[in-house]
């Protein structure tokens, strides 16, 4: 099977082959208004995944027969250009970063509101007359990049940026806390203030990037979105710590806080802590 049929064979719709060394975004069978399929195309092989149903890369390899017709050489010298290529857009990446939140101001944002923290301050640039919520993005102490979250929850990184790993971290010096958005951690930071407990809040901006972060980290507690497709359950499981999730299909944390308030909220993570005590020391 070739690149662009395995690729097709995983729910992504796509053509033709992507340039080599560079991860591309396509429309999905589900998803076609959106770009839920991402495929890196290294001539002597590849990955392909579709963010809407997996959590995990697949692997494809060529054939036999089709590796027989592969120019190694010109394979090498691309992946090697690519590689430059994606190192400079990166570097690039880092100096808007800094110049974004330079000039940024501190203040409250409509989007913070919506979530239900109206009092809450974040760095704020007007983007085309418009405030843009900026969240900084960290690869370790170093900024790769920053998340942009304009007034009505739309979410965009910088074209370039090394989104792998990185994280925003609350840092009280206690449990590992991995989550997927800005506005979950937010609520389960005031939920542990409110239980007196300490906490080191990682947020992961997708559910996929939950599980590598996760896998630097000593054990402590997941929280999921309960989606519909799944994926936030999945990564819960492939992490493999203590999970809290909404009862209900849809909702995030920050859902849940805003349906049954602070108290609500408060319990339940209580009662998933309980599980961390069992499940490594019980």
């Amino acid at each position: 099977m070739d690149f662009v049929s395995f690729a097709r064979s995983h729910g992504i719709i796509i053509n033709d082959l992507p340039p080599i060394g560079v991860w591309k975004r396509y429309p999905t069978e589900d998803h076609p208004k959106k770009r839920n399929g991402a495929v890196k195309y290294m001539g002597t092989h590849g990955f392909v995944q579709n963010h809407a149903t997996s959590t995990v890369v697949s692997l494809w390899k060529p054939e036999s027969s089709e590796r027989n017709n592969l120019n190694i050489r010109s394979i090498v010298i691309s992946q090697a250009q690519a590689e430059q290529q994606r190192q400079k857009l990166a570097t690039e990446a880092v100096g808007k970063a800094v110049r974004m939140l330079n000039d940024s101001g501190y203040r409250t944002h409509p989007y913070l509101e919506a979530k239900g923290f109206p009092d809450e301050q974040g760095s704020v640039l007007n983007i085309e007359n418009k405030p843009v919520l900026l969240i900084p993005m960290r690869l370790g102490k170093s900024l790769c990049g920053v998340q942009q979250i304009w007034e009505d929850g739309t979410k965009k990184f910088l074209y370039g940026q090394r989104t792998s790993g990185a994280t925003f971290a609350f840092d009280n010096k206690g449990l590992n806390i991995v989550c997927e958005g800005y506005a979950t951690a937010l609520s389960v930071r005031a939920a542990m203030k409110q239980l007196k407990r300490r906490y080191t809040i990682h947020v992961c901006f997708s559910a996929g990037n939950m599980v590598r972060v996760a896998e630097g980290l000593e054990p402590g507690l997941v929280i999921a979105d309960n989606d519909k497709s799944g994926t936030g359950q999945q990564a819960a499981a492939d992490i493999g710590w203590p999970v809290w999730m909404s009862d209900l299909e849809g909702e995030d944390c920050n859902d849940y806080h805003r349906r049954v308030g602070l108290f609500g909220l408060s319990q339940s993570l209580t009662q998933s802590m309980l599980d961390i005590g069992a499940r490594w020391h019980g």
